[in-house]
């Protein structure tokens, strides 16, 4: 049995017909740039974020960058954040001329640590930046209290997370702003590039919408420095297609989740540690990630048996080459470099059936046997 990390294949034939009919409207009406898909996709988005404004841009990552530009974060700045996340985060942070601050993780939800940032936080420190890692929120309501306490921008880096929760607050509603990426594998996922950031800032969304047009306003005239980072009408119409499929799509992912963790924690407890979903908190399952033992070897075997892994992420953003002259060396992060040597991504997507579950948790029983 061959087993991927999702099947977007199978998903594109439950919708097929109503892709292909939305993209034919977009290739009839030659509207291609900033057209009524966008508006459209923007405003569910806000409406799904409970909060005012969404601004589609190219992908995930522009949404960081521009979410921290729009902000008024630049050249001198601090920014605190996690190292245990996708390059993106960190490489936001740079580009924005501001510095990375790493700190490090919660143990149990790979999520930021609230009580290890008023330690960081200097006179340079301008923002947060909260990475809602797999799919489960932050903790939202600590950070707040933190950034409202020193007068920090908050953002949420939501690329792996829209629809989580915790307590009831949505992704975006207790942030500056929230930023997504619809990167063809996440769970609203577009047939390429594409991202939007989202928020209850009046000003900052104003600023977001003059950055991804090369700054200007209006058309030609440019008062600040901004690039090109539209998000496509063919990609928002494909979109629209799926949001409202999310959150059926979401549901069989926790019930995916609710499996491995009941299976795995009877039959290999002691050798794997799934996931924690806190209490009252709303996981949208990403990724479902383990700590496993002897993890390399583990990845290789499944491998071997047709199944597919993913470790995210085997280098800690403090330990990357790019980032030698922050000064980090091994050992400044402990229980982020536990975790990479830990971690281990399962197959996850909607379409997934029992009996590839079955034959997964068998193998993973059979190598630790």
């Amino acid at each position: 049995m061959k087993i991927p990390m999702l099947n977007l294949a199978e998903q594109y034939q439950t919708i097929k017909e109503d892709v292909l009919t939305e993209l034919d409207k977009v290739m009839s009406s030659s509207q291609f740039i900033l057209g009524s898909n966008v508006k459209q996709l923007e405003a569910e988005v806000a409406k799904l974020s409970n909060v005012a404004h969404g601004i589609g841009v190219a992908n995930g990552s522009d949404a960081i960058h521009i979410a921290l530009q729009a902000a008024g974060v630049g050249e001198g700045d601090e920014v605190i954040t996690t190292a245990f996340t996708f390059f993106a985060t960190g490489g936001a942070v740079a580009r924005a001329n501001a510095k990375p601050v790493y700190v490090d993780i919660d143990p149990v939800t790979f999520n930021i640590d609230p009580a290890k940032i008023e330690e960081a936080i200097t006179e340079k420190t301008k923002a947060i930046i909260a990475v809602h890692l797999y799919g489960q929120m932050a903790d939202m309501e600590s950070l707040r209290t933190i950034a409202d306490k020193h007068s920090l921008v908050l953002i949420e880096d939501a690329a792996q997370a829209i629809g989580a929760k915790q307590n009831g607050k949505t992704v975006g509603e207790l942030g500056t702003a929230a930023t997504y990426s619809f990167f063809p594998t996440k769970n609203l996922g577009a047939y390429g590039d594409a991202g939007m950031l989202v928020t209850n800032n009046d000003e900052l969304a104003d600023n977001a919408r003059i950055i991804r047009v090369h700054g200007s306003k209006p058309k030609y005239y440019h008062q600040v420095l901004g690039y090109n980072s539209r998000l496509d009408e063919l990609q928002a119409a494909i979109l629209n297609v799926k949001l409202p499929y999310l959150a059926k799509w979401t549901e069989q992912r926790r019930t995916h989740a609710a499996y491995y963790t009941q299976q795995l924690q009877t039959k290999v407890g002691q050798y794997v540690t799934t996931p924690t979903e806190v209490e009252g908190y709303y996981h949208v399952y990403h990724q479902y990630t383990l700590r496993v033992e002897r993890r390399n070897e583990l990845q290789v075997y499944l491998q071997e048996q047709g199944i597919a892994t993913m470790i995210y992420y085997p280098v800690p953003l403090h330990l990357q080459p790019v980032f030698t002259y922050l000064g980090y060396k091994e050992g400044d992060l402990p229980v982020t470099e536990k975790a990479t040597k830990e971690a281990l991504s399962l197959p996850m997507f909607p379409e997934m059936k029992q009996e590839q579950q079955d034959f997964i948790i068998a193998k993973i029983v059979e190598f630790y046997q």
